[in-house]
């Protein structure tokens, strides 16, 4: 009867441990590492550029982009439009920074997430600084990495987020 109990008890705890097991993230690649960092610089350098064509180049044709603001913006050109009217001419952000803390790999996918900060003008002109945080979710299309969706979140700054209506 112990035995049958031990064992009962034993298969229970299995079952909870096995989708816990199940859900862990795959060890990331130094390469893939070094890609996603990589991506994180193609994308300060074209949203410092000011440019919305090449900021939204980077990410997939079906992307989905959530700013702080929650603002959602579904599909490339979509999120071309956000950068082009929001960051660049109604906030006009500038000095675009990526931090990126953490990478990990589930299945065919590589998230990233990490920090952001930028400088953008209110509507006074005055200079202000934003910062929040990042999350992006990231594919492989041909031999390049894209972003398929990007969540940003501010925090502690006077922005909200990346292309929120607060700067950014």
């Amino acid at each position: 009867m112990i035995i049958r109990a031990i064992l009962a008890m034993t298969g229970v705890a299995f079952g909870f441990i096995s989708p816990t097991f199940a859900r862990q993230k795959d060890p990331i690649d130094p390469k893939i590492d070094q890609q996603i960092h990589a991506l994180a610089t193609k994308f300060d350098e074209a949203y410092n550029k000011n440019d919305p064509t090449a900021v939204a180049a980077l990410y997939t044709e079906d992307a989905v982009r959530f700013n702080a603001n929650n603002s959602r913006f579904h599909g490339r050109k979509a999120i071309e439009k956000s950068f082009a009217d929001i960051d660049f001419k109604r906030w006009h952000s500038y000095n675009f920074f990526t931090n990126v803390d953490r990478v990990t790999a589930i299945r065919n996918e590589v998230r990233s997430n990490g920090r952001w900060s930028c400088n953008f003008r209110d509507a006074n002109s005055a200079s202000r600084k934003g910062e929040g945080r990042y999350s992006w979710i990231v594919i492989r299309e041909g031999d390049t990495w894209k972003i398929r969706r990007d969540i940003s979140s501010s925090g502690g700054g006077a922005g909200s987020g990346s292309g929120g209506g607060g700067g950014c």
